[in-house]
Parts: C-alpha cells; sequence; structure tokens
C-alpha cells in the first residue's frame, strides 16, 4: 500500500475508532500522533453515523411509522457513537450550569456524575431532534442524517481550528484531539462536510448552514467567555447544537 495513502488511512480509522464503537482494521496501530492529525477526518466519520441511521431510517419505515422509524434511526447513531457527543453534551450543561468560574466549570465538567442541568438539556436536545425530523418530507430525511452529522462534525473540528484547548489535565479524555488544526486540514474536512449537502433542497440549506453555523458562533464565544477556549466536552455540546440547528433550518419556513 502507498505510504501517503496508508497514513490517510490510519488518521481516519484512528478519528473512527475514537469516536465510534465501529471496528477498525486490525493494522491500524494506535499514535497519538495520528489521532492528532485526524480532525481532517471527524465529518467523514459524521457521514458513516448518518449513512448508518440513515439506512436503519429507510429499513424502518417499511415495517413502521415515521415516529418509529425515526426513533430506530436516532438510537441506531447514538448506539453507534457510544453517546459520546451527548456524554460531552450534558457535562458542558452541568459544568457551565454549576459553576461560576472557569475552574469550578472544568471541576464538573469532569465529574462522571450527571447533574440535573445536564439531564434537561440531554433529554430537550433529543427530543428535538426526533420532532424536526418526524417534520421534515420523507424523501428528505436520509440525507439530512448524512448531511447533518456531517456537517455538525465541522462545526466542532472549526471550534478546534479557532480556539484554545484549556485543561491542562494529563488524563484528559479528549486531549490527544486537543491541538489547532492546519487550513489545508479545515479545508478538507469542510468539502467532505459539504459533500452530502448538495443533495438536499438548494432553496432550504443556506437557512441549515447558517443556524448551524450560528450555532457555533455563540457556543464560542459563550466558552471563550468563561472559560477562555475550548474542552472536549465542548466540542460533543457544539455537535449536538449543530446538527439540531442543522434540521431545524432544513424545516424552516421563511416568511412572504
Amino acid at each position: 500500500m502507498n505510504p501517503l495513502v496508508r497514513r490517510q488511512l490510519e488518521y481516519f480509522f484512528g478519528a473512527l475508532r475514537f469516536f465510534t464503537r465501529l471496528p477498525v482494521p486490525a493494522w491500524v496501530g494506535h499514535s497519538a500522533e495520528h489521532l492528532n492529525r485526524s480532525a481532517r477526518y471527524f465529518p467523514a466519520v459524521g457521514l458513516v453515523v448518518g449513512l448508518i441511521g440513515g439506512f436503519v431510517w429507510l429499513v424502518a419505515s417499511l415495517f413502521w411509522p415515521k415516529t418509529i422509524a425515526i426513533l430506530l434511526a436516532l438510537s441506531a447513531t447514538i448506539l453507534v457513537t457510544g453517546a459520546f457527543h451527548e456524554d460531552g453534551l450534558s457535562d458542558m450543561a452541568d459544568g457551565f450550569g454549576g459553576g461560576w468560574e472557569k475552574g469550578r466549570i472544568l471541576e464538573i465538567m469532569k465529574d462522571s456524575r450527571v447533574g440535573s442541568f445536564g439531564v434537561v438539556v440531554l433529554v430537550l436536545t433529543l427530543l428535538g431532534r426526533f420532532m424536526v425530523l418526524v417534520e421534515l418530507p420523507d424523501t428528505w430525511v436520509f440525507m439530512a442524517l448524512v448531511a447533518g452529522h456531517a456537517v455538525s462534525r465541522f462545526c466542532s473540528t472549526v471550534l478546534m481550528f479557532v480556539m484554545d484547548y484549556v485543561r491542562e489535565d494529563a488524563d484528559a479524555k479528549a486531549k490527544p484531539l486537543a491541538t489547532r488544526i492546519t487550513p489545508l486540514e479545515l479545508d478538507v474536512a469542510g468539502a467532505t462536510a459539504l459533500l452530502p449537502c448538495l443533495l438536499l433542497p438548494f432553496w432550504n440549506l443556506p437557512m441549515a448552514l447558517l443556524l448551524a453555523a450560528g450555532a457555533t458562533w455563540l457556543l464560542a464565544r459563550f466558552y471563550r467567555r468563561w472559560i477562555g477556549g475550548y474542552t472536549g466536552d465542548c466540542l460533543g455540546a457544539v455537535q449536538q447544537a449543530a446538527e439540531l440547528a442543522f434540521y431545524l433550518g432544513l424545516l424552516a419556513r421563511l416568511p412572504g
């Protein structure tokens, strides 16, 4: 195998192994350096997760009503990722909801227990995703899932590009990914995220991308104000918020 191709595959599979429970080839080793360079493939992991959810939707919709099919599709995406980003969202909500200064916020986010803020925000986000997808036209659901997962992970990648990682704990679970990425890597991630969007209705796409970008921008400002950067949990929260915002944008009806 060409060394360049092998290295890129190691980067991709490194990201896939970190963010999902899917098996990767045995020849893919564990390398912090490869994991550091894998940010370019975050949206590609989103494509895989979204495709799994989309295919579950297609099959389930043959046998059950739309609400059940959507529930099974969302459950599949959560199962394949091990609720990785949902966990980050709940930790972020607890940290910022219960802490009033940087040290305390980071301490709460590191606590594995889930508090009331985390539960409420997680339930509302999951319910929001379900309700919006149910309201989308059936012909949009498959590509909405694929594009939503890819675009939202690109939003997390953008955060890594423009902000600093703030944890100094040697055992921080997201530390291997907490590096600034290069403009080229960001371009690769962006192109991957936009690819499935081309198969969605053009007149709805701008609002979807705008709302996803807006959610990312708002959270980035919030993080910068309170902790001066981001953590792994913050990235997970951005992914969750941007995914929901993307679906909301697809569903939005402009007045007039």
